[in-house]
C-alpha cells in the first residue's frame, strides 16, 4: 500500500508530545511507505519535531487547543472535538487516515473510537486485544477490558476477530481458538461460555476451535487466540503481568543475595538477554478495539519511544493486510444472531 497514512494523537501518554515523536521516528524508518498525522499542541509538537528533519518530510501537524488526561472520565470527553485524541480518530472517520494511535486515556479513546468510528455491521461490540508472548511464541486475547459483560454471540464474535488477528498479526496460518473457562470438561463454566463453544462448533466460521483453556495453560501455548469477557480477560492479564514482574523480582534479589550467582552471571548472559527480550513489554505494546469501522489503537501511557513505535509498526502492518476489511468479510459469511437462538434450545 502506498502513502499508508496515520493519525496520531501527539498529547497523549505520560511523556508527550517527546516520547510519541521520537517513536515515530523509530517506526518512520520501519514504514518508509507511511505519513503521519501529528494532531496537538503546535507549540509543544514543532520544536521537537524540528529535531528530527527525516521524520518532519513524511508529517503534517494539525493544531488542537485542548488534550484528554488521564483522569477524565470519557463521558466529559466523548464529545469534545477540540481535543488531539477526538480530531486524531476523526480523521479515520474522515477517510484522511487508514489508522489512529494513541498513548492517552484509555477509557476516552475507547469510547471516542466507538461514537465516532461506529461498529461494523453485524458486530454487536467491539473489543479490545492484545499480543502476548507464551513459551513456544505469542498469542492474541481479548477482551481485555471493553465488555465487563458478555453474550454468547459476543464472545463468538470476539473469537471470529481474534482468529483474523492472529492470521494477520502473528502470521499464523491457522490459529488455534479456546474459551478461557475454569475447566476443560463441555459443561464447566458459565451459560454464555457453553453457549458460544456451541455456537462456534455449529457456525460457517471455519474455525480451529479446541475447546475450553484453563488460565495456567495460557503461557503453555496451548492456544493461539484467548477469549474471555472483558472482566475475565482484564483480570488474567494483569495476574499474567504481574506474575511475570514477581519472577523478575525473585531471581533479581536472589543473585544480588549470592556470591556464587554473581559468578556465573557471565555464563548466563546470552540466556538473561533472550529471555529479557522475550519479556519486554514494548515488543508487545499497541492494544487493538477490533470491531470497528477503522482501526484504534491504544499504546501504553507509561512507555518510552521503542514502545510507541512498536504500536504504530502494528497499526500499519494490520492497514497494509486489510485487517477491517477482512472481518467486515467474514461477519457477511454467518448470522450469529440466528444460531443463538438455536443454541438456546440445543446447548443442554
Amino acid at each position: 500500500m502506498n502513502n499508508l497514512v496515520i493519525s496520531i494523537d501527539a498529547m497523549g501518554g505520560d511523556n508527550s508530545p517527546r516520547v510519541v515523536i521520537e517513536g515515530l521516528a523509530l517506526a518512520a524508518k520501519k514504514n518508509p511507505d507511511t505519513k503521519f498525522l501529528l494532531f496537538g499542541d503546535e507549540a509543544k509538537v514543532l520544536p521537537i519535531l524540528n529535531e528530527y528533519p527525516a521524520l518532519k518530510k513524511v508529517c503534517s501537524v494539525h493544531h488542537a487547543p485542548e488534550m484528554v488526561h488521564n483522569e477524565d472520565k470519557p463521558t466529559a470527553v466523548i464529545r469534545n472535538r477540540n481535543t488531539s485524541m477526538y480530531m486524531a480518530i476523526d480523521a479515520v472517520r474522515r477517510g484522511e487516515a487508514s489508522a489512529v494511535v494513541s498513548a492517552g486515556n484509555t477509557g476516552a479513546l475507547m469510547a471516542i473510537s466507538k461514537m465516532v468510528l461506529k461498529t461494523i455491521q453485524k458486530i454487536h461490540r467491539p473489543a479490545i486485544v492484545s499480543i502476548m508472548p507464551h513459551r513456544f511464541g505469542r498469542y492474541v486475547m481479548l477482551d481485555l477490558g471493553a465488555n465487563t459483560e458478555c453474550s454468547s454471540i459476543n464472545l463468538a464474535e470476539f473469537a471470529m476477530m481474534g482468529d483474523i488477528l492472529a492470521k494477520h498479526a502473528l502470521g499464523i496460518e491457522r490459529p488455534r481458538v479456546a474459551l478461557l473457562n475454569i475447566g476443560a470438561e463441555e459443561m464447566k463454566g458459565k451459560e454464555e461460555i457453553r453457549q458460544a463453544a456451541h455456537m462456534i462448533k455449529n457456525s460457517r466460521m471455519n474455525i480451529d476451535f479446541i475447546g475450553y483453556i484453563e488460565p495456567h495453560e495460557i503461557p503453555e501455548g496451548r492456544a493461539d487466540v484467548i477469549v474471555a469477557d472483558g472482566f475475565t480477560g482484564n483480570i488474567a492479564l494483569k495476574s499474567i503481568e504481574g506474575t511475570a514482574k514477581l519472577v523478575v523480582r525473585i531471581l533479581k534479589d536472589n543473585i544480588k543475595k549470592s556470591f556464587l550467582a554473581k559468578l556465573g552471571i557471565p555464563f548466563l548472559l546470552g540466556v538473561m538477554l533472550r529471555v529479557k527480550k522475550t519479556m519486554d513489554p514494548r515488543l508487545y505494546n499497541g492494544a487493538m478495539f477490533v470491531g470497528l469501522n477503522g482501526l484504534s489503537v491504544k499504546s501504553h501511557g507509561g512507555t518510552d519511544a521503542l514502545g510507541f513505535s512498536v504500536a504504530v509498526s502494528n497499526a500499519a502492518k494490520l492497514v497494509r493486510q486489510n485487517f477491517v476489511a477482512t472481518i467486515r468479510e467474514e461477519v457477511e459469511k454467518v448470522d450469529l444472531d440466528e444460531l443463538s437462538q438455536e443454541v438456546i434450545y440445543e446447548v443442554y
